[in-house]
């Protein structure tokens, strides 16, 4: 904001991008209180058509000096362009997957050289890529301290596989249900995150092994009990759940897996004097959702607010005193040399929304897994003693950014097609590949069709910048 300000006093504007739409009602509100309502326009995919329109023209006029909104905010038509700021700039959301696609913080780098000027890029888990380039510049600015000046959550870890052996299938670990227990006593807030909607990830028969999948794409469909529907998450396919097996006709249906509609449920039984409130794609359909859903948590004395990712970022609750995650598994094992990354930078950054003011915080992280290194380092909320270690694999590895990864994808209705088309691109490619490059043979990408097309990949490292 000190930068922003020297940037107006100079007659120029800023651009301010975050990565969620959840994050900027909280962010605008400090803006307007700091700079006016006047000076500051909002862009995201979330405004009407007729309100992106009135939003852009002011820009345009240089009536809105202040740009902030969600990854296509970059292309704002500012005039006089004197500081760009990326906030949370380890989010893959800066990065469109769709036509057009593009990397917010790319263009960013390009917009800033061009008119030199700064860009500021702010993260609390940096992404190992940035921190890599911009230490190399000398261009790292480290904030020791807390902006209020309070002291960082205590973390505790707890194995699941010991709640086990001692009987326990809740979901809570007996230290997690005791200490929320405490806070509602205690009349303070707590926040449970779970990275997965639904009731259950997925619903089977035990006599045949049946499993209810999309008919569009190649994966389960998910449980959703209020509803009691099976929808799928990527195409929006959906079906009436079944309690007798469509293949064997038995009865024995079983459901697997766990999401945050089945964990909101269990809270309201075990806790069924708590205020309860849910942040996921499922709670947030309605315009101003977001902002409904957290100006209720933070003003109507809700003790316990359940979410997926979007609960992470950026949130400042000065009563939320706990936080509890769910399953720090769930994001390890995708298949994707940066999920180490990910499960570091959302155990850290969840962590980071308890005990922002003058109460302590306290952190329970669930794990199967309580001596893998992410989880390790996001208990002690070490990034570098995190970055030091991925850095040496990524190098022992040749992963970025020690190179660059190009995925090329076919996608089709006839998966004959994708298979003949991806094999003449891979033929071709071995013919005019060269020492700096590796190839892989092609393969059906780990979700092998979606919404009705086939899809398959190659994957090529090279050291190619350009």
């Amino acid at each position: 904001m000190q930068l922003i300000g020297k940037v107006l006093e100079r007659e120029k504007s800023a651009i301010v991008l975050v990565p969620e739409i959840s994050l900027t009602p909280q962010m605008v509100d400090r803006f307007i209180a700091r700079f006016g309502e006047n000076k500051i326009a909002l862009l995201h995919s979330k405004l009407s058509v007729g309100e992106r329109y009135d939003e852009w023209k002011r820009i345009e006029k240089g009536e809105a000096k202040i740009v902030i909104g969600a990854r296509s905010a970059i292309f704002a038509p500012v005039k006089d362009l004197g500081i760009v700021i990326i906030d949370e700039e380890h989010d893959t959301s800066y990065k469109s997957d769709m036509t057009p696609r593009y990397n917010a913080k790319e263009i960013a780098l390009y917009l800033t050289k061009k008119n030199d000027i700064p860009l500021v890029l702010g993260s609390a888990t940096p992404s190992i890529d940035t921190y890599y380039k911009l230490d190399k510049e000398n261009s790292v600015i480290t904030l020791r301290n807390r902006a209020t000046g309070s002291k960082l959550p205590n973390v505790e870890v707890i194995d699941m596989k010991k709640e086990l052996a001692i009987g326990n299938k809740s979901m809570l670990s007996i230290k997690l249900h005791d200490m929320i227990e405490q806070n509602l006593q205690k009349k303070k807030q707590t926040i449970l995150f779970l990275n997965r909607r639904g009731y259950s990830t997925f619903v089977m028969c035990r006599d045949c092994g049946y499993t209810a999948k999309c008919n569009n794409c190649n994966i389960t469909l998910t449980y959703h009990i209020k509803q009691d529907k099976l929808k799928c998450h990527y195409c929006g396919y959906e079906r009436k759940n079944f309690t007798e097996c469509p293949e064997c006709h038995g009865k024995n249906i079983r459901y697997f897996g766990t999401g945050t509609e089945k964990l909101e449920a269990e809270i309201n039984k075990l806790f069924p004097n708590a205020k309860t409130i849910r942040m996921d794609i499922d709670t947030v359909t309605k315009k101003n959702s977001y902002e409904d859903i957290l100006n209720k948590f933070r003003d109507e004395n809700i003790d316990i607010l359940i979410g997926t990712q979007m609960v992470v970022k950026g949130h400042h609750f000065p009563n939320v005193t706990l936080v509890g995650v769910i399953a720090a598994d769930s994001s390890m094992y995708m298949s994707d040399y940066r999920s180490n990354e990910r499960t570091f930078g959302l155990l850290t950054q969840v962590a980071g929304r308890a005990g922002r003011e003058e109460d302590e915080g306290n952190v329970i992280i669930q794990t199967y897994n309580p001596d893998s290194f992410p989880i390790e380092c996001a208990k002690e909320q070490d990034y570098m003693k995190f970055y030091e270690q991925e850095i040496k694999l990524r190098q022992v590895l040749k992963y970025p950014p020690f190179c660059d990864i190009i995925k090329l994808e076919v996608s089709d209705i006839y998966e004959k097609n994708v298979s003949r088309v991806i094999t003449e691109i891979y033929d071709k490619l071995l013919k005019l590949g060269g020492k700096s490059m590796s190839i892989y043979a092609p393969m059906p990408c780990p979700i092998s069709k979606i919404k009705n097309r086939y899809r398959w990949r190659i994957i090529i490292k090279c050291r190619l910048r350009k």
